[in-house]
């Protein structure tokens, strides 16, 4: 799925216009050189209406954020699905990995939206089913035996996702090269399972 596929599945209701307009125009433009004048007309919409759900151009940032989680947890939801701690982790990654490579560019443009906002602020808020998700998988294998208990559960599904995350971005946003990616993820998934598992094998 390329950016293109994700603005097509966006439905059609006003706001959504909106969000799908400034995807657009922030990676043709970007950010600073983008108006909202540039994205209500590729909208469709009088500048009037923006302004009944986005205060400025910047708040439309947690909007494409939450399209970019939703692409994630699609992802999550079809490929990660093992009950066994190691293929579910190794799963994870994969998403992970996949979907940053893909959108390396609209991750881009999301976190240099927000971080020149407060709504970097409510980057949890966004994360949060993320974080369900995580969780509630941890909580299973812990149910079954695979994974370790842990003081607090609901900070490991952060941790988890954080270190997956940056790993990928390291690798796909900050590098010129991706040459040693299938080392990186090997690492990446042992150093997680040793973490993670119940009396994990070296």
């Amino acid at each position: 799925m390329t950016v293109s596929h994700i603005l097509e599945v966006l439905a059609l209701d006003k706001k959504e216009k909106i969000t799908k307009a400034a995807i657009e125009v922030f990676m043709e433009k970007g950010i600073n050189k983008a108006t909202i004048s540039d994205i209500v007309k590729k909208a469709g919409i009088a500048q009037g209406t923006f302004y009944l759900y986005f205060p400025s151009k910047l708040d439309v940032m947690p909007s494409i954020a939450q399209v970019m989680l939703n692409v994630i947890l699609d992802s999550l939801n079809e490929r990660a699905n093992s009950s066994e701690i190691d293929i579910l982790i190794k799963e994870m990654v994969e998403v992970v990995f996949d979907v940053t490579n893909e959108y390396r560019e609209l991750s881009k443009l999301i976190y240099s939206g927000l971080t020149q906002t407060q709504h970097i602020e409510n980057w949890e808020d966004i994360y949060e089913p993320l974080y369900d998700w995580i969780e509630n998988k941890l909580m299973q294998g812990q149910k079954n035996g695979y994974v370790r208990q842990f003081n607090n559960t609901r900070s490991v599904a952060k941790i988890l996702i954080g270190t997956i995350e940056s790993s990928a971005e390291q690798l796909f946003m900050y590098n010129d090269s991706d040459s040693n990616l299938k080392v990186h993820k090997e690492e990446l998934i042992d150093f997680l399972c040793i973490a993670i598992k119940n009396n994990p094998t070296h």
